[in-house]
């Protein structure tokens, strides 16, 4: 017990001896993320590997006392042991398999989903002030050298077929250089459009680790020794998490050219090759056996009404709608989400359920949410960089006769419940979704994103001081998303003492208006939480389960594409051609032409990679989103033909 509680008071910022036995963690100033971190540290100082499922926000510090003397005794639950070590791979420079978030996010880069980019990525750049613009660019330089040493996998490559590496620390190319903008001496009017160019380009045109580095580092030098620091972040090599990981270990080693971090045991490649057994496993089994259960239940997306079909849409960037909250009115709203025994996060996604269902005209709806998911099988897993996130598949059923209160403890509820199967991921449930329906169209395109508490649980903010680049104001950012699949995602951070929350949508699939008025509703409701009104209001949701007879285009009500074709044998060379690599890649008989890849046990990721083979077969290269569109051995001939016929 003391050992627990010196845990606690570590992460909670409490005196051990203050700590009662009997209050949940959540009471006490915990949440969700700090009890991955509690996880985390139980399993590197008492040896106990505890699943994510056995430690939730309600957990007090004698339940969790129980619940290691269970495991230390033999008692503990054996179906959600994950019995996975993490040791050093004897080649780090090997190639290893994509996750399957990173699948999803490579595949859209190969245009293969509506709503796809040609890099999914995170930009980002924010002031500096106090700089020694003769040696800023030096320091950055030689951090980001260091870092590159460090964290491997700021040398990671993905491969044309869909799997990942890291160079050596000495091959060409390897680490990222950095680029520098002096404008010491320019006047406003350029630096305006200099800063405007930058940000353009770096928001439209992402790092790609299938053609060099996976980030982007940029230095912009200002008169009065200030300067901006831009980052471009590849989604397929770095997530939330890393992004904070990243920006500390970088301004510390840019803060002190001495700076030394303790080296890390393992690597991203490491941990994701350790996953190769998670299926042979019971947890994993009962995780599948309890979503593939509820597949024929789950609802569909808040069917709001759009503008365009995203089938028709070529997004370029994704726009933004931002609220910020002083530092007065998050410690109030975390007060009062104390006082209700819910998350912060939780009512955020709550609010943003109400105002879901509000505009799209029914209550019960099916939300994504993206999830930190480092599962805890080494004490260095939270220290690693890479793209460890994974999406949750989240159906909300809002009771239009509850309380805000009401509603969110149920939705934490559901919410803890799904997080406790979060072995089998959204992906992979969608995956199965969109094959038993017969759906090509995204089954998540609505998701919920925070990060809340992320700076609580890494012990503190990121650092402030950093040496010859001066003093970082991240309150003074610039930010731009995009990611594959995604209608409209609200995310939710901390900056400093205040709370950020953003809607980054596809600005063409919604009248602007409404999507104003959405904004509005949302920051109003999250205003009534922090002032204490809002918790005992009945929001006023709609009556309708799921969506009526609205006209017009919705979200999740949009046509699919009806793919027919005659059965038999394949029809000709070209379709056998098809059918011998669809049998290669799938290893099981193909001798139907009306025989579809996914229906075979296909996934999106080896669709990429027939597409890789048939190019090589065939001489012409059919785009991935044709593939997908009609992926029988007919129809990828077809496709193939028509290719053949546009070379002549």
């Amino acid at each position: 017990m003391k050992e627990l509680a010196e845990i606690w008071s570590e992460l909670l910022g409490l005196p051990p001896e203050e700590i009662p036995h009997d209050v949940g963690f959540l009471r006490l100033g915990g949440d969700s993320v700090l009890a991955v971190r509690m996880s985390a540290l139980v399993r590197k100082r008492l040896g106990v590997a505890l699943a994510l499922s056995d430690v939730r926000v309600e957990t007090t510090l004698g339940d969790l006392a129980e619940l290691v003397r269970r495991h230390t005794s033999g008692g503990g639950s054996t179906t959600r042991a994950l019995p996975l070590t993490v040791t050093p791979r004897p080649d780090p420079h090997a190639e290893f398999p994509l996750l399957p978030l990173q699948q999803g996010y490579f595949v859209g880069q190969q245009d293969g989903w509506e709503l796809s980019y040609d890099s999914a990525h995170y930009y980002l750049d924010y002031a500096l002030t106090g700089m020694d613009g003769d040696e800023a660019a030096d320091a950055l330089a030689d951090a980001v050298e260091r870092l590159a040493a460090h964290q491997p996998t700021l040398r990671a490559r993905v491969t044309s077929d869909g799997r990942q590496h890291v160079l050596p620390a000495d091959a060409p190319g390897a680490v990222p250089r950095v680029r520098v903008y002096d404008l010491r001496e320019a006047g406003p009017d350029e630096i305006a459009t200099a800063l405007r160019d930058v940000r353009q380009e770096m928001s439209t045109s992402g790092p790609d680790p299938t053609s060099g580095p996976g980030i982007d580092v940029r230095l912009t030098l200002l008169p009065g020794d200030e300067g901006r620091l831009h980052l471009g972040l590849s989604l397929l090599i770095f997530d939330g998490w890393s992004s904070s990981v990243l920006s500390r270990d970088l301004l510390t080693f840019v803060a002190d050219w001495n700076a030394a971090l303790p080296a890390l045991d393992i690597h991203f490649g490491d941990y994701v090759t350790s996953l190769a057994d998670l299926p042979a496993t019971k947890a994993w089994q009962a995780d599948r056996d309890w979503w593939w259960s509820r597949l024929g239940t789950l609802p569909g997306p808040p069917a709001l009404p759009l503008a365009a079909d995203p089938q028709e849409v070529r997004p370029v960037t994704m726009g933004n709608r931002e609220h910020r909250w002083s530092a007065e009115d998050w410690a109030a709203l975390r007060r009062r989400c104390t006082d209700r025994a819910v998350t912060p996060s939780t009512a955020m996604l709550t609010a943003f359920g109400v105002v879901l269902a509000r505009w799209a005209g029914h209550h019960r709806m099916l939300l994504n949410s993206l999830q930190l998911n480092r599962l805890p099988i080494h004490p260095e897993v939270q220290r690693v960089v890479g793209a460890f996130a994974a999406t949750m598949l989240l159906p909300l059923d809002l009771d239009s006769k509850a309380t805000f209160a009401e509603l969110a403890t149920s939705v934490q509820a559901t919410s803890g419940e799904h997080a406790a199967h979060n072995l089998i991921t959204g992906v992979e449930v969608g995956r199965e979704v969109a094959r038993r329906r017969g759906s090509w169209r995204p089954v998540g395109p609505v998701v919920f994103q925070s990060v809340l508490g992320v700076d609580a649980a890494m012990g503190g903010g990121p650092p402030e001081e950093a040496g010859p680049l001066g003093r970082v104001v991240a309150s003074d950012y610039f930010h731009q998303l995009r990611t594959p699949q995604v209608a409209i995602e609200v995310r939710c951070f901390e900056l400093g003492p205040e709370m950020v929350a953003v809607f980054s949508l596809v600005e063409e699939l919604f009248d602007t208006d409404q999507v104003t008025v959405a904004f509005a509703e949302f920051v109003a409701l999250v205003d009534a939480l922090a002032e204490g009104s809002g918790w005992d209001r009945v929001p006023g949701l709609p009556e309708e389960t799921e969506p009526g007879s609205a006209s017009g285009l919705r979200l999740g009500l949009l046509p699919e594409m009806a793919v027919r074709h005659r059965e038999g044998p394949p029809a000709d060379d070209l379709e056998q051609a098809v059918a011998d690599v669809f049998e290669e890649l799938l290893e099981v008989p193909v001798l139907d032409r009306a025989a579809d890849f996914f229906g075979l046990g296909g996934d999106s990721l080896l669709a990429v990679r027939a597409v890789v083979r048939l190019a090589k077969e065939a001489g012409v290269s059919v785009p991935v989103r044709e593939f997908l569109a009609d992926s029988t051995v007919a129809g990828v001939a077809t496709a193939v033909r028509s290719r053949l016929g546009d070379q002549r």
